[in-house]
């Protein structure tokens, strides 16, 4: 293994018109424990490609945690380069990491591209005790005392979760250095310590807080999204709305080995784009809580490269990396 990988690994989904090699079915690699977004995003992709007969049988999930998705990534490039028949999962956690120079020396042009099938937005949640009925008055309050007012996640610092706020206070003239931010281990975990009173603030995704915004229990100060969800945050404002522009989306979605050539790659984009057009993805998806957002091929490595950049040029913004 060249030097430059070491200290990371990784394997994933298997495809439909890609033959297996060796005799394998095909495999989706979860960068994470079971249970997470990405087992989650493996796990319902590789049964709507079974349900369409695009995969020879069940398509095995491997869960692969290490290095928020570093273990993975390295091990599709120095173990699995040429391997057709394996498909790794993705999300912004990917490319932050890789914006802020997490994986090492490896980077985006190490792997292929092939699509997103889904998104989540993310969203800043209080109890509903908290003094704060709307985004500008949680601001307001930052402005005054950001040393008062506690943040929790399910990402480490620097993840989405901890991303998210930072970039938000940023955006709205406020030092990100003074917002305060423990991590824990899953959106679950950091809800219960808002909900215990340990912190004041829940930063994650929309889909986290519908159980406890039913339930009275939260409230949602905005969601950072373009526009208004549907469903049950219909009537959470924006951060536009606010005049703070910024939007979080947690994509979904895939990448492959980077040596498998072209002629796989534009098989594994097909098979993408067939799974993202039919009704059995529809019905997933939408039973996943997850929002419309479809993109393969040469216009989701565009847009997979342009955001590890704009990452990189927010990291370098807020101070988190030089």
């Amino acid at each position: 293994m060249p030097s430059r990988l070491r200290g990371v690994l990784a394997p994933v989904l298997l495809a439909a018109c890609v033959p297996a090699s060796g005799g394998r079915g095909w495999e989706c690699i979860a960068p994470a424990a079971a249970g997470g977004g990405w087992d989650l995003t493996c796990r319902s992709v590789g049964e709507v490609l079974r349900v369409m007969g695009l995969s020879p049988g069940l398509v095995r999930t491997t869960n692969l945690p290490g290095a928020g998705g570093g273990v993975a990534f390295a091990n599709a490039v120095a173990q699995r380069n040429e391997d057709p028949t394996v498909l790794i999962a993705a999300s912004p956690s990917t490319t932050l990491r890789l914006a802020q120079g997490q994986y090492g020396s490896l980077t985006e042009d190490d792997v292929l591209w092939v699509g997103a099938v889904g998104a989540e937005y993310g969203v800043l949640a209080v109890a509903t005790d908290a003094p704060w009925n709307d985004l500008g008055a949680l601001l307001e309050a930052w402005r005054r005392d950001a040393g008062s007012i506690v943040v929790s996640g399910g990402s480490a610092v620097a993840g989405q979760d901890h991303m998210k706020v930072l970039l938000l206070a940023y955006r709205a003239g406020i030092d990100p250095k003074r917002i305060r931010y423990v991590p824990f281990d899953g959106g679950g975990e950091a809800m219960t310590a808002l909900l215990g009173g340990f912190v004041q603030v829940f930063s994650g995704e929309a889909s986290e807080v519908e159980g406890q915004l039913a339930a009275g229990r939260m409230r949602v100060l905005t969601v950072l999204a373009p526009e208004r969800l549907a469903g049950p945050l219909a009537g959470v404002p924006t951060a536009h709305e606010a005049g703070i522009d910024v939007d979080w989306v947690t994509w979904r979605g895939f990448y492959v080995p980077g040596g498998i050539g072209d002629e796989r790659y534009h098989e594994w984009v097909d098979i993408m784009s067939r799974v993202g057009a039919s009704p059995e993805w529809e019905t997933a998806r939408r039973a996943n809580r997850l929002e419309p957002f479809f993109m393969v091929g040469s216009e989701f490595d565009a847009f997979v490269k342009r955001q590890v950049q704009d990452f990189r040029d927010m990291s370098r913004e807020i101070g988190l990396i030089e």
